[in-house]
């Protein structure tokens, strides 16, 4: 009899198993549906000709490259751009079912990354998250274990370990994921994430976003926050490493702390943080790349074969072309990524290309303490006189920071709008279709083409973008209000400077922001 084959080594380093890897595309194909079925309700605003960014003003803007790749800028129906999200959802589907799982793969990393160039504004870490999460599944066996319509690895053990091109880059780029994250937070020059942060660390700023924040906070206080905050920078430097490592020397219990400790962390954010839930969980699906031999048992499955005839050390032998292709392929990936971000130049870098999408590679993201808070707000007048925050669509205008204290920008307004605030800049024609749309929305959600509600057309609006400094003890300083926008809806010509300098649009004290 056999001695069974002890789990560890570089195998297990850089290696899974086709249970962590059926895990990982059953994860990640169900986040990428969760976020494509969100999509369908900013396909009219975002996407569409109708929309904030026609195709006719995005066009001139990108080469030739550009407009080849970006499948969603061959058109600006609502019809086509329905059918491609469709087709999407149906990969997504695919993809968790493990039917043609490398087909599915392939076809939603490519159609997410057109998604994404069709309008760049949009383009949240979330996005960069699902990027390279698909593009690494591509060079991954997704179909080896709890897969339908598949048996090529019919016969082979599932628990088995085995090592590929894809597993490597995919382990290195967590690696370097939690690294740069780490990094940027203990290089933080106002030092937001140490000890002695001044005047509030990291965590103190950031933990008032819900209720269960508000909960924690009381719990810990300013004293425990404070101790706790340099801790995730450890634990996100440190966390790959020490993954990486208990693979090394066999111990499982190591690598499922390791998992279970940053998946915690996450959990921790989605929980404290608005608009953090679904990446969140998409970041902690790309840790089940890591989960040791037998997950599959260890999770109550039975996996089990009676049979096996071949074994992932034949497969791989008969494969070697596939395998130096895909070695390729990731290295070429590899150092565009690098190219872009350490020797490209500012040109290569403009949203005309398709380099700052397609190979972006930074995830230095909350790396400084929060020093305000953002909300908006749009007073609008109607026809009738009323008064309505259009930016809310409410009645009422509420010019107090939201009930939760919530630091975040576009409180009303959360999922892809909350982009639209930093598009301000825009001027010209861009400008113009951009605000106006907000005229436009909210005359079609209140049916002003129909009889008897003329009254409602919305007539002009300002847009207010609404600042409270952080202060310790849960405090918020005196609100602070800026005006970002006037907009006259009958006008084509908002952004024709006046000659006299005179405001366009006269309709509130720009000085107390009352009406």
């Amino acid at each position: 009899m056999m001695a069974k084959k002890s789990w560890g080594g570089w195998t297990a380093m850089f290696g899974s198993n086709y249970e962590a890897v059926a895990l990982y595309r059953i994860s990640l194909g169900i986040m990428l549906l969760i976020e494509l079925a969100s999509r369908f309700q900013y396909l009219h605003p975002f996407y569409s000709d109708e929309g904030t960014l026609p195709l006719k003003l995005l066009l001139p803007k990108t080469d030739s490259l550009y407009k080849a790749v970006c499948l969603h800028c061959y058109s600006g129906s609502m019809i086509y751009l329905q059918c491609l999200l469709s087709l999407q959802v149906v990969l997504a589907i695919m993809l968790i079912v493990g039917f043609k799982a490398k087909l599915a793969s392939v076809a939603s990393w490519i159609l997410y990354l057109s998604l994404t160039l069709r309008n760049t504004w949009l383009n949240f870490i979330l996005d960069r998250y699902f990027h390279y999460l698909l593009f690494y599944s591509m060079f991954l066996p997704l179909d080896g274990a709890w897969a339908v319509g598949t048996k090529k690895h019919h016969n082979v053990d599932r628990r088995e370990t085995f090592i590929s091109p894809g597993t490597i880059a995919l382990k290195l780029l967590i690696t370097w994921l939690y690294w740069d994250a780490g990094y940027g937070k203990y290089t933080d020059p106002l030092q937001g994430w140490t000890l002695n942060a001044k005047p509030l660390p990291a965590l103190d700023t950031y933990v008032r976003h819900t209720v269960v924040a508000r909960i924690m906070y009381g719990l810990l206080g300013p004293t425990g926050l404070r101790y706790m905050t340099p801790t995730v920078v450890f634990a996100e430097m440190l966390c790959a490493p020490i993954g990486l490592l208990g693979s090394l020397i066999g111990s499982k219990k190591i690598v499922y702390a390791t998992v279970i400790g940053i998946c915690f962390i996450h959990i921790g954010i989605a929980f404290t943080m608005r608009n953090t839930v679904l990446l969140s969980l998409v970041a902690c699906t790309a840790w089940c790349i890591f989960l040791p031999s037998g997950i599959g048992s260890a999770l109550g499955f039975s996996t089990e074969n009676k049979k096996r005839n071949t074994t992932p050390r034949d497969q791989a032998s008969k494969s070697s072309i596939k395998t130096w292709f895909s070695t390729l392929i990731i290295l070429c990936f590899g150092c565009g990524s690098l190219w872009f971000e350490v020797f490209s130049e500012q040109c290569n870098q403009s949203h005309k290309h398709i380099w700052s999408t397609l190979l972006h590679n930074r995830w230095n993201v909350f790396v400084g303490a929060e020093e305000y808070v953002t909300w908006e707000i749009a007073p609008g007048q109607l026809a009738n006189g009323s008064i309505v925050d259009v930016w809310s669509k409410s009645a009422e205008v509420n010019w107090n920071m939201p009930g939760a204290g919530a630091p975040c920008t576009s409180t009303a307004r959360a999922g892809r709008w909350r982009s639209f605030p930093y598009l301000a800049e825009l001027k010209g024609e861009d400008g113009e279709v951009l605000w106006s749309y907000l005229c436009k929305q909210w005359d079609k959600e209140n049916g002003v083409n129909e009889a008897g509600n003329e009254g409602k057309k919305l007539m002009k609006f300002n847009f207010f973008m609404l600042q409270a400094d952080v202060l310790p003890n849960m405090g918020f300083s005196a609100t602070r209000k800026r005006l970002i926008h006037s907009h006259d809806c009958l006008s084509n010509a908002n952004f024709v400077e006046q000659s006299d300098g005179s405001d366009n649009n006269g309709m509130f004290d720009f000085r107390t922001g009352e009406l």
